[in-house]
Order: C-alpha cells, then structure tokens, then sequence
C-alpha cells in the first residue's frame, strides 16, 4: 500500500475506527489501550507513514522531549565539546536538541531563552563565560529548567557544572613559581564577568600570595577570546617585562606565543606560557600548550544527566558540580 506523504492522526483513527484520543494515547506510549487496539493503531502509523509531531505530542503529555542549548560561539573547540557531551546525553533519553548561537551577547541570549522558552522546550542548558542581570530575570522567567555548563553565576543559585577554576589557575601559577617565574602575568576576560573576577583572579592572587609574590596589577590582562587578541596583549605583557602568562584561552594563548617567539624569546627558557581550555589547539602547535585540563565532553554530559532529573522532577543531592580538572605539562613550562 502507497503511504500517504502527509499522514495526520485523523487518518490513522479513521484507519482503525478508534478515536484520536486512542491514537495519541498509543503514540504517547500510554499503557491504558488494549494490545490488540495497540497493534492495529502501530501498524496503520506504519503503513500510512504517520510522524508523530513533537509539538503535538507536547500537547497530551505537557512535554516536547527537546531540550534548547544556548552557545556563545559554536565554531569554538571548548564549546563544541561540550555540545557533543550535552547531545551525546539527549539522544540516549531520547531529546531532541535546539542548537542556538548567541556570540555572547546579552541581547541575543536574552533572546535565545526567551525563543526557547516559547518554544515550550522541557529544558535549556546555558553555556558562556557570563549571565548579566537581564539574562537571569529571563531564565528566571522561563518554564523550563535550566543548567549552567561552562558557566558561572555569581550568586551560585543556578544549577551548573563546571571545573574548580579557583584551584585550576593555582595550581597554574604554583607551576610557574616552582619554576623561578616571579613576573607571571595573567590574560582573562571581562573583569565583570563572575568567572574572571570571582574565581581566576582569587586563584591567581592566591597562588601569588602564597609565594610571596606582591601581586602587580601591570600584569593581570583583558582579552576577546581569539588568536588576533592574543597577538595584541602580547605587546602589552612583553612591555611588563612579564616571564610567564597563564590564559583563559587555547587561542588566545597562540597568539601570545608566536608573538613572543617572533620576537626572540625562547619558549619555554625565556618565557613560560600555560592555557586553559585544552583543545586541539595545544597539541598541534610546536611546541604544544601546557594547558588545564578540563573534562568537557564530561562536563556537557553531567550537566545534560542532571537536565534530565529536573525535568523529571527528581531529587539531586547536589546542583553545583564541579569535575576534577589536570595540568597538562608539554613544551611551553620547563616542567
């Protein structure tokens, strides 16, 4: 039998003889139908060519299984990888997954969740260095749950998933110090943002105060999250006389150290340079990154596991989950 190309549940309950509400509650996978009304109903969906829409199924059951996923850049390795953990997660509860580019601007994150959220998606799960107030109110407002991936808010009230990036640029600068660096400068984003101020600068002034260190703030740096910027601060850190940088990103730590090469300083003997996102970027340049090492495959796939509790209603222990991270020595630190 030719299927039709444009089935709806009206031609399969005409099919059968049953009503639409027997359809939908088979197609919801609801146990109150008889088998033999069952069977008939799944076969004519097969012969006829029924899909099922997804909105349509919301309708009956009060949910979409689509969840929406807010990303500052996806062209960005670190991103990516937290995506394919978050879509990894989905498609094994059977999620669908709205993908939406943000290039973190407030405007159009604000947008994005409340585009989602209009969307009726069961969830959204929030990736980018920084939730400005209105962001909030508007996740606040939306009625879905949402997790943070990647992503700090300063008052912690939202779940997340994350590394202890205190403790990771630390560790960082310990490295540097244990290494006779005593001019170590640090490249981070927006000082406004929760994750630069709050928690990679206590680390680094942690570090520095631990070591006897005066912290200088001729070295702390602010850079857009690319190669190019990494090229332009990298006059800046030469002019400090800084002998290390710790950076919060794979490209713009490239950037750095191929201006620094360029103009005659020896890595890792004159100048030692330690990233933070751990992408392929670091291991196909000569000599390749040292680099935090942070779970983000994890990272994407924790935060999309605890989505699916929310959504589910279900008890977590604990909604602020930070992962193990690593130092990855390679050819920028002596060791």
């Amino acid at each position: 039998m030719q299927k039709k190309s444009s089935a709806t549940i009206y031609d399969v309950a005409n099919r059968v003889g049953v009503s639409l509400a027997t359809v939908s509650r088979v197609v919801n996978g609801n146990s109150n139908v008889r088998e033999s009304t069952k069977r008939k109903v799944l076969d004519a969906i097969e012969e006829l060519g029924y899909h099922p829409n997804a909105v349509a199924r919301g309708l009956a059951s009060k949910k979409t299984t689509t969840i929406g996923v807010v990303m500052p850049d996806v062209t960005d390795m670190y991103y990516s990888e937290l995506a394919r953990g978050i879509d990894d997660v989905a498609n094994m509860y059977h999620y669908d997954v709205l993908l939406t580019n943000t290039d973190e601007d407030p405007v159009r994150e604000t947008m994005a969740v409340n585009n989602l959220a209009s969307k009726q998606v069961d969830g959204i799960i929030f990736m980018g260095n920084e939730l400005d107030r209105e962001v909030l109110n508007t996740i606040a407002g939306a009625d879905a749950p949402v997790v943070l991936a990647g992503s700090i808010d300063a008052e912690g009230q939202l779940p997340s998933v994350n590394i202890d990036y205190v403790k990771a640029v630390e560790e960082a600068v310990d490295t540097m110090v244990k290494n006779k660096h005593k001019r170590i400068a640090l490249v981070t984003g927006p000082m406004t943002h929760a994750i630069n101020k709050l928690h990679r600068l206590v680390g680094y002034q942690t570090a520095l105060e631990k070591a006897d260190i005066v912290f200088d703030d001729k070295l702390l740096f602010v850079a857009h999250q690319d190669y190019a910027a990494g090229l332009q601060i990298a006059e800046k850190i030469l002019a400090a006389e800084a002998d290390g940088v710790i950076a919060y990103d794979d490209e713009v730590a490239l950037g750095i150290m191929n201006y620094m090469r360029e103009h005659g300083k020896r890595i890792p003997e004159d100048f030692e340079i330690i990233t933070s996102n751990d992408t392929k970027f670091t291991i196909v340049t000569r000599p390749e990154l040292t680099s935090i090492g942070q779970p983000k495959y994890d990272i994407g796939a924790v935060a999309m596991r605890m989505l699916t509790k929310l959504m589910n209603n279900e008890i977590i222990d604990d909604t602020q989950v930070k992962l193990p991270h690593t130092l990855e020595r390679r050819g920028t630190t002596i060791n």
